[in-house]
C-alpha cells in the first residue's frame, strides 16, 4: 500500500459565528447557489433562512460563497489522485516508456528499511510497476520500450532538497543574475522566489547529475519574512519557463487553476544574526516585525471570517461585493489558516523561545526549522511549538560561522532522531553545492544517524514535510517517476548517479560510469560515537577536544601502515591476516610509540618489536584492522587566523596591502604568524580527524594577502613546542576581477605584480618579492581562471628570462587549471585546488570539469596526468576535518588516474613540496578501517616534533 500522505495537524480555530452557521464547499456551495438562482428565476426575489429575515440574493453570491469555502479548505490530496494514469507534468514528446531492470531498490517504505531486487517500469511520468513487472504490461509498448539493465545497482527515489537557492542564487555569480534577497523591508511576505528563478543557472544540470530531482527554492535570510517559496523539479521543460518547473502550483500563484483540495503553499522566515545585521537591529526588532506582520494578517482573516459568516447565513444586506482582501498580507493569512508549509532559518534557543510564543499567539504551525545547529541541546523547547514539533533541516559538519552556530555538533542528527524529531539534510545551495547533498546524508550516517533515517533525510522526509509525500520520496507504483540509479550504495563515499530520471525522462545524455570497488556496494558501518555524543550534550555543545596525553602507546591488530619514501611520497605496507576458528580476521602486527616517535614496528625490519608488547602500564589500543598513516596538511581555510567568521573579535581581521592608501599602516606585507590564535574548534576538530598541520595566509581585502605560516593544529599557543612549523612559508597575492571599485582591473594587478617582481627597490615589500624571484619563497597566486593563469605563466617566464632565476609559483583556487595542464607542467607551477570537486561559483571558474557522470576527467585527474604537482585546499575552516574524504573522493572519481598513493599526496607531500615544508612526521592511528574509509575513526595522534601522543579512544 502507498504510504499515507503526511499532513500537519492544525487544531480548529474557534471564531464567533451567528446562531446558524453553514460550512459550505464544493457541491454544497453549488447546490445552495443553484437554489438561489431557481428561486430568483421563478420570480421569488426574496429568500429567507429559517430564523432570519428575508434578504435579496445578489448576483455575485456563487462567487462569494465559493471563495469563502476556498478560504476554509485545507490542503491535501484529492481522492482521484491515486487513480491518475499519467503525471500532470508528462511531456509525451520526450518520454518513451523506460524499464530499469535488475535493480537493488531502496523504496523508502517501511520507515526506510524496505529493499527489494527487481525491475521498475516508468511510463507517462509515473512509476507503473516495481519489483516484478508483468510481461503483458510490457508487451503493449513493443519497440518503444527503452530498457536499461543496471546489474544490481542501487536505485532510490530522487533527492529532495528542502533548502535551496538554485536559480535565485545562480552560478556563476553575476550581479544581474542574483535574486536571493530583497532589502526593501524586514517583513515582505508578498515576495515570491519564483519571480527570481534563472532557468539558465549552470548549477541546475550539475545538481541533477548528483541525483537532485526536486528543490524547495527559498528567498534568502536577510529579511525576517523573506517571502514565498516554491518547489520545482529541476528538469528543463519544453516551455522553458520557471513557472513550468513548479510542482503543484498553489491557486494563489495565478488564479487560473483551483484544485480541490488546494495545494500547499510555502514560505521562508528568518531569525537571528542575518536580519539583525542587515537591518541594524536586534532579535527584539525581528520578533516585533513578526508580531506586527501577523497582527495585520489576523485583522484581514478576522474581517474575512466575519464577512463569510454573514454570507453563509444569507445575511447579504449591507455586505460588500467582495470578500475582504489585502494582497500584501494574503500569504500570511494563509499561514494562519494552516495552508502554508512554513520554514524558518533559525539557529538559537532564544529565537525558538520567541517563535514558540509567536506560534501560540497567532495559532500557526512551523513545518521545519532550518540550520538549528544547537537544537539537539534543547529538544523540549522545540516541542512547545503550536501544532507539534517541527522537522529540523541541517548541515552535517558545516557550523561555527557565527556565534549562533558555534555550538553545532556533528552528532545533532543522531541525537535529534533519538529524540523523535524528523531530521532532514539540506544544501542551502550555493552555500553547499546541492549536487553533493547525498554527501550530507553520508556524513550524518557516519556520525550516528541510522542508515534508513540518513537516506530518508534527503528523500522521503523532506518530501513528506513539504507536503509532497503522496507523489515524491518513494519508489512506489503511482508515484512520480523521479529515480536515481547509483554506481554504489548511496551512503558510501563517492556514490555517483549512473542515471537520473525526472518525470520518467533520463536527464544525463551520455552518462560516464566509473567502476567502484565491491566494498562500496554495501552500506557503510558507523563508528561508535556514543561517548562523544553524550559529551556534546554534557558540555552544551562545547565538549573538550584535546586528547589525553600519553608517554607511550602500543597499537596492535594493525592491518596496514603508510611509510614515507626518500621522494617524500608514501607507500602502504600490509600485514598478513590471521583467520581465527570463528572466522574473525585479525593481524599479528604491533606498532610502539614513545614520546610521539616510532620505536618498533612489525612493518619495519629495522625496528622489530620483541618484548615491547608486554610492557606494563602502557596504553594498548586494538585498531581492529585499522591503519596508521601520516598526518595530513590543510591550506586555504584560515585555520588559526579565523575562528568565528562573522565575529571580528575572534579573528585576525583583513589585511590590506601597502599600496592601499586608505588602509596601509606599515610599508610591509602582513604576516599571518603575528595574528595566530590557537585552540580554535575547527583547528582541533581537524587535528582529531588526522589533519595535524595547516598553512594559513592572512585574510585579505585587496590584491596583497601577505605572508603565510605553517602551524600545528593541535597546539595551544605559538610558544608551545612544535606549534610553529615555519613562520614564513610563502608570499600570497590575489588576482582576479571584482565587483568593487577598490579592486583594480586584472591588467592593472598583473602590471603591478610585474613591476614589483622586476623592481630594484629595497623596500620591505619588494624585499619579499626579491625572495620570490631568487627562489627562496614560493609565490602563491589566488585565482580561478585559465586566462589569468596563462598571463601569469608568461609573466613568470618574462621575469625568469630577465633575472636568470627560477620562481617557485603555485596557483590556489585554479578551477580552470585543467585547460593549461601541459603549460603548468612545463613551467613547473603547482596547483592547489580550492575545491576537490569543482564548482563554477565565479565567471572565471565557469569552464570547470564536473567529473562523472558528466565527464570522464576532473580538474585533478587532468593535472596529475600531465605531471603537475597538485594539492587539495579548502575555502572555510570547517572543511579541514573532511580532508581525507575529499582526497579519497578525488581518487574514486578517477580510479584509472589517481591511486591511493596519489590521493594521499594531495594532502601531504605535494603540499609540502609546494610550500617548501619539512616532511610531516606525525602519525595518525585509524581504528576499524582504512584512512580513506568512512567506517574508520581516529583514535591517536603521535607527534615526533612535539614529542607527545594524544589519545582519543
Amino acid at each position: 500500500m502507498a504510504p499515507a500522505p503526511v499532513q500537519d495537524s492544525f487544531p480548529e480555530r474557534r471564531t464567533s459565528r451567528p446562531a446558524l452557521q453553514l460550512s459550505l464547499s464544493g457541491i454544497a456551495v453549488s447546490a445552495l447557489v443553484s437554489l438561489y438562482v431557481v428561486i430568483n428565476l421563478a420570480g421569488g426575489d426574496w429568500f429567507a433562512f429559517p430564523g432570519h429575515s428575508a434578504h435579496r440574493v445578489p448576483i455575485h453570491a456563487q462567487k462569494v460563497l465559493s471563495e469563502c469555502a476556498g478560504l476554509k479548505a485545507k490542503p491535501g490530496v484529492s481522492a482521484s489522485f491515486t487513480q491518475r494514469v499519467k503525471s500532470d507534468r508528462f511531456e509525451a514528446a520526450s518520454a518513451p516508456p523506460q524499464l530499469i531492470r535488475n535493480a537493488t531498490i531502496w523504496t523508502g517504505r517501511k520507515d526506510g528499511t524496505h529493499v527489494i531486487r527487481g525491475d521498475i517500469l516508468l511510463e507517462g511520468g509515473l512509476i507503473k510497476a516495481v519489483g516484478s513487472v508483468p510481461k503483458k504490461l510490457l508487451a503493449k509498448f513493443g519497440d518503444d520500450l527503452v530498457q536499461m539493465d543496471v546489474n544490481g545497482a542501487w536505485v532510490t527515489p530522487g533527492i529532495f532538497d528542502l533548502h535551496s537557492h538554485l536559480g535565485v542564487g545562480s552560478v556563476p555569480e553575476l550581479r544581474g543574475a542574483s535574486d536571493v534577497n530583497s532589502l526593501k523591508g524586514i517583513a515582505q511576505p508578498w515576495l515570491r522566489s519564483l519571480d527570481g528563478i534563472n532557468v539558465f543557472d549552470s548549477a541546475l544540470a550539475l545538481s541533477i547529475s548528483g541525483g537532485v530531482t526536486s528543490s524547495l527554492i527559498f528567498p534568502g535570510s536577510a529579511d525576517a519574512i523573506g517571502g514565498q517559496a516554491y518547489v520545482i523539479k529541476l528538469r528543463r521543460t519544453e516551455e522553458g519557463s520557471p513557472m513550468s518547473m513548479v510542482l503543484e502550483p498553489p491557486f494563489s500563484l495565478n488564479k487560473t487553476s483551483p484544485t480541490d483540495p488546494p495545494h500547499w503553499r510555502h514560505m521562508k522566515h528568518a531569525t537571528g544574526e542575518n536580519p539583525s545585521r542587515v537591518y541594524d537591529g536586534t532579535r527584539m526588532d525581528t520578533m516585533w516585525a513578526f508580531r506586527e506582520s501577523y497582527n495585520e494578517a489576523r485583522k484581514v482573516m478576522t474581517a474575512q471570517d466575519e464577512y463569510c459568516a454573514k454570507a453563509e447565513a444569507g445575511l447579504w444586506e449591507g455586505l460588500a461585493a467582495e470578500v475582504p482582501k489585502d494582497i500584501k498580507w494574503e500569504a500570511l493569512v494563509d499561514v494562519l489558516r494552516g495552508k502554508v508549509k512554513l520554514n524558518i532559518h533559525s539557529y538559537s534557543p532564544s529565537d525558538w523561545d520567541g517563535l514558540a510564543r509567536l506560534t501560540h499567539e497567532f495559532k500557526f504551525h512551523i513545518a521545519a526549522i532550518h540550520h538549528a545547529h544547537s537544537s539537539y541541546l534543547v529538544p523540549q523547547l522545540l516541542e512547545k511549538f503550536y501544532g507539534g514539533k517541527p522537522a529540523v533541516a541541517m548541515f552535517a559538519t558545516n557550523a561555527r560561522q557565527a556565534e549562533e552556530a558555534y555550538r553545532g555538533s556533528e552528532f545533532a542528527p543522531k541525537l535529534l532522531n533519538e529524540g523523535g524529531f524528523r531530521v532532514i539534510m539540506k544544501s542551502d545551495h550555493p552555500v553547499l553545492d546541492s549536487r553533493y547533498l547525498v554527501w550530507e546524508a553520508q556524513q550524518a550516517h557516519r556520525y550516528g544517524l541510522p542508515l534508513n533515517k540518513a537516506l530518508q533525510a534527503v528523500t522521503t522526509t523532506p518530501a513528506d514535510v513539504a507536503g509532497f509525500g503522496h507523489r515524491l520520496g518513494y519508489v512506489q507504483t503511482g508515484y512520480d517517476a523521479d529515480i536515481v540509479v547509483w554506481d554504489s550504495h548511496p551512503l558510501s563515499l563517492g556514490a555517483t548517479p549512473q542515471q537520473v530520471y525526472i518525470d520518467g525522462i533520463p536527464q544525463i545524455e551520455k552518462p560516464v560510469k566509473v567502476l567502484k570497488p565491491e566494498a562500496l556496494q554495501k552500506a557503510p558501518k558507523t563508528p561508535g560515537w556514543d561517548k562523544e555524543a553524550r559529551e556534546a550534550v554534557k558540555y552544551r555543545g562545547l565538549p573538550p577536544l584535546k586528547g589525553n596525553k600519553a608517554e607511550e602507546v602500543i597499537l596492535y591488530n594493525v592491518k596496514s601502515a603508510w611509510e614515507r619514501q626518500p621522494s617524500g611520497r608514501f607507500i602502504e605496507v600490509q600485514a598478513e591476516p590471521q583467520v581465527s576458528k570463528t572466522g574473525r580476521v585479525q593481524y599479528d602486527s604491533i606498532m610502539h610509540f614513545a614520546d610521539g616517535q616510532l620505536i618498533c614496528s612489525s612493518f619495519r625490519p629495522d625496528l622489530l618489536c620483541l618484548q615491547q608488547g608486554r610492557l606494563p602500564d602502557v596504553p594498548r589500543i586494538d585498531l581492529e584492522g585499522g591503519t596508521v598513516g601520516p598526518g595530513l596538511t590543510s591550506f586555504g581555510g584560515y585555520l588559526g587566523v579565523v575562528e568565528i567568521d562573522q565575529e571580528p573579535s575572534t579573528n585576525d581581521g583583513y589585511s590590506y596591502g601597502p599600496f592601499d592608501k586608505e588602509f596601509a599602516v606599515v610599508a610591509d606585507l602582513s604576516r599571518a604568524v603575528d595574528g595566530l590564535s590557537f585552540d580554535g574548534r575547527d583547528m582541533l576538530l581537524a587535528y582529531r580527524a588526522g589533519v595535524t598541520n595547516s598553512v594559513a595566509a592572512p585574510r585579505t581585502g585587496t590584491m596583497f594577502s601577505g605572508l603565510s605560516v605553517a602551524l600545528c593544529n593541535g597546539a595551544s599557543h605559538s610558544l608551545e613546542n612544535g606549534a610553529i612549523i615555519k613562520d614564513i612559508t610563502a608570499v600570497h597575492v590575489v588576482i582576479g576581477a571584482s565587483y568593487t571599485k577598490k579592486q583594480p582591473s586584472v591588467s592593472t594587478q598583473i602590471g603591478l605584480l610585474r613591476q614589483i617582481l622586476m623592481s630594484n627597490d629595497d623596500s620591505k615589500v619588494t624585499g619579499w618579492f626579491k625572495a620570490v624571484v631568487e627562489g627562496q619563497l614560493p609565490l602563491i597566486v589566488h585565482t580561478e581562471g585559465a586566462d589569468i593563469m596563462a598571463k601569469l605563466l608568461e609573466l613568470k617566464a618574462e621575469v625568469e628570462a630577465t633575472t636568470r632565476s627560477t620562481i617557485r609559483m603555485a596557483f590556489f583556487g585554479a578551477t580552470e587549471a585543467h585547460l593549461l595542464a601541459k603549460q603548468l607542467a612545463d613551467a613547473r607551477v603547482g596547483v592547489i585546488v580550492s575545491r576537490a570537486r569543482s564548482f563554477p561559483l565565479t565567471w572565471d571558474a565557469r569552464r570547470m570539469l564536473p567529473g562523472p557522470p558528466l565527464t570522464w576527467d576532473t580538474n585533478i585527474s587532468v593535472l596529475l596526468r600531465h605531471g603537475v604537482t597538485v594539492g587539495v585546499g579548502i575555502l572555510e575552516g570547517w572543511e579541514a576535518r573532511n580532508t581525507r574524504f575529499e582526497v579519497a573522493w578525488a581518487a574514486l572519481q578517477a580510479p584509472g588516474d589517481i591511486s591511493k598513493e596519489d590521493a594521499l599526496a594531495l594532502a601531504s607531500s605535494n603540499l609540502e613540496k609546494i610550500f617548501g615544508l619539512p616532511g610531516n612526521e606525525d602519525f595518525v592511528a585509524y581504528k576499524g578501517g582504512d584512512m580513506f574509509d568512512s567506517e574508520s575513526k581516529v583514535v591517536a595522534v603521535m607527534s615526533k616534533r612535539r614529542a607527545q601522543t594524544e589519545l582519543f579512544a
